[in-house]
C-alpha cells in the first residue's frame, strides 16, 4: 500500500514520508441519519443533550452544504500545508482513490494507517464527528490489535476544535494512549500537526520510532 499511495501521491520533497490526514468530509447530518435509524436513540444520546436545546428544531434544520464545503476545505488545506513544509507526503483516503469495490472504506482507511509515518484525526466543530468517532475506533482499535506491542499507536495525533467534547475524545487518549491536541483557528492547527510531524521524523531519524521502507 505505500508504494500504491506514493505513485498516487507523490512529488514532494519527502515523498516516502507519508502522513494520513482524517477527518469529517461534511457536516453531519442529523436528521439524514435519524431518518436511516430505527429509533432516535441509536443516532442521539436524549439524555446527554444539554438543557434547553430545542431537538425538534435542531433535526428540523436544513443539510448546509456550506458547511459541507468548509469541512473538506480545511482537511484540503492542512493538507497543502503540509505538503508545503515540511514537504512531507500528506494525503487524504480521495487522493489515493482505490475502489470501493476492491476494499470497503472502512477497510481502506486501516490500511492507509498502516501504511502511514503519521496519522492525524482532525476534528472541528461543524463535521460528521459521529462518523469520525466510528473511524476512528475501528481504525486504532485494528492498529492495537494488529500491532499491540509495537509504535504504530504514537505515529497518531487526535486535533480537535476548542469546544468539542465527547466521550469519544477521552477514550482516544485512556484506551488507545494517543495524543489528542486542540485548536483554536486555520492557523493553529497546522502549527500543531506540523510540530507532530517534525517530532515523528525526529524520533524516526534517532531511531527512537521504527523506519518504515
Amino acid at each position: 500500500m505505500r508504494e500504491r499511495i506514493v505513485e498516487a501521491v507523490g512529488g514532494v520533497p519527502r515523498d516516502r514520508l507519508l502522513v494520513y490526514l482524517m477527518g469529517p468530509y461534511q457536516a453531519f447530518d442529523l436528521r439524514g441519519a435519524l431518518e436511516a435509524a430505527d429509533a432516535p436513540d441509536e443516532v442521539v444520546d436524549l439524555d446527554a443533550l444539554p438543557d434547553g436545546l430545542d431537538f425538534g428544531a435542531l433535526v428540523g434544520a436544513e443539510h448546509d452544504l456550506d458547511r459541507d464545503a468548509a469541512a473538506l476545505d480545511l482537511l484540503l488545506h492542512v493538507r497543502d500545508r503540509l505538503r508545503t513544509d515540511p514537504g512531507v507526503n500528506a494525503f487524504l483516503a480521495i487522493d489515493v482513490d482505490v475502489p470501493l469495490e476492491e476494499l470497503d472504506a472502512a477497510t481502506q482507511s486501516i490500511e492507509f494507517a498502516l501504511a502511514s509515518n503519521a496519522v492525524i484525526y482532525v476534528v472541528p466543530r461543524a463535521g460528521d464527528n459521529l462518523g469520525v468517532g466510528i473511524e476512528t475506533g475501528a481504525v486504532l482499535e485494528a492498529l492495537f490489535q494488529q500491532d499491540p506491542g509495537g509504535d504504530h499507536r504514537e505515529r497518531v495525533a487526535f486535533v480537535h476544535e476548542s469546544g468539542v467534547r465527547s466521550a469519544m475524545i477521552a477514550s482516544v487518549a485512556d484506551r488507545w494512549d494517543v495524543r489528542v491536541y486542540e485548536y483554536t483557528d486555520r492557523a493553529d492547527l497546522v502549527r500543531q500537526i506540523r510540530l507532530f510531524v517534525r517530532d515523528v521524523i525526529h524520533r524516526e531519524l534517532s531511531e527512537d520510532l521504527s523506519r518504515l521502507n
